[in-house]
């Protein structure tokens, strides 16, 4: 790869990048000093000795206005939605965002002080009596709502500027992925299924040395699922101290322990394996680097010493005709950290 072609192209790109941002930062500048403009209030409407009524053709501008605002609103939140899915760029999705927030809340302010009519009185108030009189206030009342023309351009616009704002607040929510707890109890092992290498191959028995320590993948499976990587070890079989019911789990003294700590899910890659008679009493085991939690693989994946909270779930093992190593079913346990375990 030439190392000129890509640095002319990541300046290209930053530049690029760096006019998008200005253009877009100048759009919101330039909005701020409309709406600043917008409400500034007036003489003519400080007056309150000229009545409610507005001058002729300003309820039409104050509706347009506002269907103006509302429609760039919904604008706004469909280019998150574009940003998110297409270049989710950290500045230009919180501009967008903000923009469209800005918009709505510029428009509800339109549309409270030219549109919704204000008028604060004090006066003396005579219990209803006259049938005259409670006929004008019942007009005078209807009247106020009259400064409304549009009402179908207003709320075509406020179901768009409504439904692109739920867009910008949902997709965000929709993108955050499958629930960790449903990879932690639903692991891809079932019984027949291939235990292969980082590179896809089968792993065969012979491969695993006594002393050895391999991680092998669910074949066919993402190897970036917490329930796919298990740590598979040979030892004598005539060590092992597994439970009854798992008597049949290791052919020919092998074995496979999930490799997620049951302490903090860390990636179990130590495996002890002691040479000299000296340190026999201590037998083989898997290592924890992070935390150091110690778990014997003759017992089942026994806590043998550290913070985890429960032994390492372990996944029945059988050797098919070819030699490759298949499981015999799921794991004994879910996967991962034991916070039961932890708070006692």
């Amino acid at each position: 790869m030439s190392p000129e072609e890509p640095a002319g192209g990541s300046r290209e790109e930053s530049s690029r990048e760096g006019r998008r941002r200005r253009r877009l930062w100048t759009l919101l500048a330039a909005l701020a000093l409309a709406a600043s403009r917008v409400l500034r209030p007036r003489g003519s409407r400080a007056r309150s000795d000229r009545g409610p009524a507005p001058p002729v053709g300003a309820e039409e501008r104050a509706e347009r206005l506002v269907a103006a605002l509302l429609l760039l609103t919904a604008l706004s939140g469909a280019g998150f939605v574009t940003l998110f899915v297409l270049h989710p760029d950290t500045q230009l999705l919180g501009a967008t965002l903000g923009a469209c927030l800005a918009l709505l809340a510029l428009a509800l302010a339109v549309a409270s002080s030219r549109l919704v009519v204000s008028e604060t009185k004090v006066e003396q108030r005579p219990m209803p009596g006259d049938p005259m009189e409670a006929r004008q206030a019942a007009e005078s009342v209807q009247a106020g709502g009259q400064r409304v023309t549009r009402r179908r351009l207003l709320g075509g616009a406020v179901g768009a500027a409504g439904a692109g704002l739920a867009a910008a607040v949902v997709v965000p929510v929709a993108a955050l992925g499958p629930g960790l707890e449903d990879q932690l109890s639903h692991t891809p092992w079932r019984a027949g299924r291939r235990l292969v290498d980082a590179e896809g191959a089968a792993v065969l028995a012979a491969d695993v040395n006594p002393g050895g320590f391999l991680t092998a993948f669910a074949e066919g499976v993402d190897q970036e699922q917490l329930g796919s990587p298990v740590a598979v070890v040979r030892v004598d079989p005539a060590s092992l101290r597994l439970p009854a019911a798992r008597a049949g789990w290791a052919p020919e003294g092998i074995l496979a322990y999930s490799k997620i700590c049951t302490h903090a899910a860390c990636a179990i890659s130590l495996y002890r394996s002691p040479l000299s008679p000296s340190t026999q009493a201590r037998g083989p085991a898997l290592v924890c680097p992070c935390h150091y939690s110690t778990f014997d693989v003759l017992q089942g994946g026994r806590v043998e010493f550290g913070p985890a909270g429960r032994p390492l779930p372990q996944l029945p093992l059988m050797v098919d005709a070819a030699g490759a190593l298949r499981a015999a079913g799921p794991l004994s346990e879910p996967v991962g950290p034991a916070w039961w375990g932890d708070r006692r």
